[in-house]
């Protein structure tokens, strides 16, 4: 029992000490540089809250935000409920949702630019419908940016939700002479009503500390997240007022936690979950199909032009087929270089982090610590959880300036790890929590160390579950820009950071190869990761006891 406790202390402390040097340290730091002047003062805040143009840009933060969300998880539960409440082949159903989640495989920076070649004056759809629908730059290219953007987190959500809440109250509801709309609201809705205010609030809070999508098609409408890099990186940059933004950019991070934990006491949990099968009504049918396909088709057109447009030899005005673009990309090195980077950084952030909340959630799931050590632990994930890319990107800057560690790749995975620590923990727990508790006790009294039984027995059941976290920190290391704008070097370019570069020169060409590199790269990888996690997952399914499955199919049959 003490090798088992001084094992995973250590494990422990080695948590601590990441999050210590990389969260809680760059934090202190922003925050210092934010009241320190020779002396404690407030000046610099006054001075921001005063400075023209601030109030403005923080409430078009706000409005934007807010819109995006709400349209976002209205369609996000649309195609969800296709999924889950209709009776749509299998195919579509799947279809509906690999759409729903295919913004997420590309950098947010990528959809301005594809706003931009899809509704400009001489955009794709535009030039397709005759007529340009909204003023690309400003509130509404922001609203469509951020409602794609954030459509795969709403979905995947409510979608995940969805799948845990009991069918058969459907019928119950009808039996007991409830109309559809009583109907849908006890059986469908309220179940949810959790989840979906916990989808807005996270959908508002990625639109509102985004940079990417700002960067592209903001225009003369400001926001928070361009103010900020305006502040640190524009043409006189003010750190410490930089530092200031940054520090009220966490406002609606600490609301966003408090509104968040708040609303677990709405989500409704069932002793039994039952799949009931549902009625076979052509017409509710047809209506979803049809609203989920058009939903659908709006989001590919949008992203069509990526695939249109460095296919061509000149957009708009030489519409010919061509591989110039793709030729030109390919030769040039300093790009195959950066590609480079950004492969090194994701895989290498992706093993590291894997390791980090495999260690975190053995300590919360599989040990018989004290609750303060894993109070800590949901405490670290809870904060990292709410920490914007770009706030995290400004510590960085201060922190690490003029070390060892600054303008390197090593710091950039660091980051990652950080910042996206949260729903790997979160999900490495839910998997090991689920395993059989007994397992550490009966190894111990066999003779077996800890770490042994955790390598021999606990690992391999876990293997499915970790290469879901390797896949998750992979995709978003590779997307990832609003931490990495800040503290990546001219050595240390990757994909999502070129991109920004090619935007000064106007090379939108290669912007949208670079994004298609990105796509095709995260796709495959996906592919690749989800094929040995169900692999190892039917391995672990075959491998069971017989017991064990025939007291499976027996819950399944009642």
């Amino acid at each position: 029992m003490r090798r088992k406790n001084w094992e995973l202390k250590l494990i422990f402390a080695a948590i601590i000490a990441l999050f210590a040097v990389f969260l809680a340290g760059p934090i202190l730091v922003l925050f210092g540089k934010s009241v320190w002047d020779g002396g404690l003062t407030g000046e610099f805040y006054l001075s921001v809250t005063r400075q023209k143009g601030f109030l403005t840009a923080l409430g078009h933060s706000f409005a934007v935000a807010a819109a995006a969300a709400v349209i976002a998880v209205a369609i996000a539960f649309l195609m969800a409920y296709a999924v889950h409440y209709t009776g749509l082949p299998r195919w579509v159903k799947r279809l509906i949702t690999a759409i729903a989640t295919l913004p997420m495989f590309l950098p947010t920076i990528t959809y301005g630019f594809a706003i931009i070649y899809s509704f400009g004056k001489q955009g794709l759809l535009t030039r397709l419908l005759g007529r340009q629908f909204f003023d690309i730059y400003g509130f509404g290219g922001l609203l469509v940016g951020y409602v794609i953007y954030t459509i795969p987190v709403a979905f995947l959500l409510i979608h995940n939700t969805m799948g845990f809440v009991d069918k058969k109250m459907l019928v119950v509801s009808k039996v007991m002479g409830d109309g559809h709309l009583g109907t849908f609201w006890i059986a469908v809705l309220r179940p949810l009503l959790g989840t979906l205010a916990g989808a807005f609030i996270q959908a508002f809070f990625l639109c509102f500390t985004d940079f990417g999508i700002p960067a592209s098609v903001g225009g003369g409408y400001e926001v928070i997240a361009t103010l900020l890099y305006n502040q640190m990186l524009g043409g006189i940059p003010d750190f410490n007022r930089g530092a200031v933004i940054a520090m009220i950019m966490l406002i609606p991070s600490i609301g966003s936690i408090c509104l968040l934990q708040l609303l677990e006491r709405f989500n409704i949990r069932y002793n039994r979950i039952s799949q009931a099968e549902l009625r076979k009504n052509p017409l509710r049918d047809g209506c979803w199909g049809a609203a989920s396909a058009v939903t659908s088709l709006g989001i590919l057109s949008i992203f069509a032009v990526i695939f249109v447009v460095p296919l061509v030899e000149e957009w708009p005005y030489q519409t010919g087929f061509s591989l110039e673009h793709f030729q030109a990309v390919f030769a040039d090195r300093e790009l195959i270089t950066v590609y480079g980077h950004s492969l090194a950084m994701a895989l290498l952030t992706a093993l590291l982090g894997t390791l980090a909340a495999y260690g975190a959630a053995l300590i919360t799931a599989r040990s018989t610590l004290g609750k303060g050590y894993k109070r800590t632990i949901e405490s670290i994930a809870l904060v990292t959880n709410a920490i914007p890319g770009m706030v995290l990107g400004v510590a960085y800057l201060f922190l690490f300036s003029g070390t060892s560690l600054q303008n390197t790749l090593l710091l950039m995975i660091l980051c990652n790890i950080v910042h996206y620590f949260s729903t790997p923990y979160l999900m490495m727990k839910n998997a090991l929590s689920k395993m059989n508790a007994g397992w550490e006790t009966t190894a111990m009294l066999m003779g077996d160390s800890w770490i042994k039984t955790i390598l021999r027995v606990v690992t391999p059941n876990a293997l499915s579950s970790l290469i879901e976290v390797f896949s998750y920190y992979f995709i978003n290391s590779m997307v990832t820009i609003s931490a990495l704008i800040f503290i990546a070097g001219a050595r240390t370019m990757v994909l999502t950071t070129m991109i920004k570069q090619l935007q000064y020169v106007n090379r939108f060409n290669e912007v949208f190869v670079l994004s298609l590199l990105i796509l095709a790269t995260n796709l495959l990888a996906k592919a690749v990761f989800s094929w040995l996690a169900n692999r190892q997952a039917a391995r672990i399914r075959d491998n069971r006891p017989e017991k064990e499955k025939a007291k499976k199919r027996k819950e399944l049959q009642v």
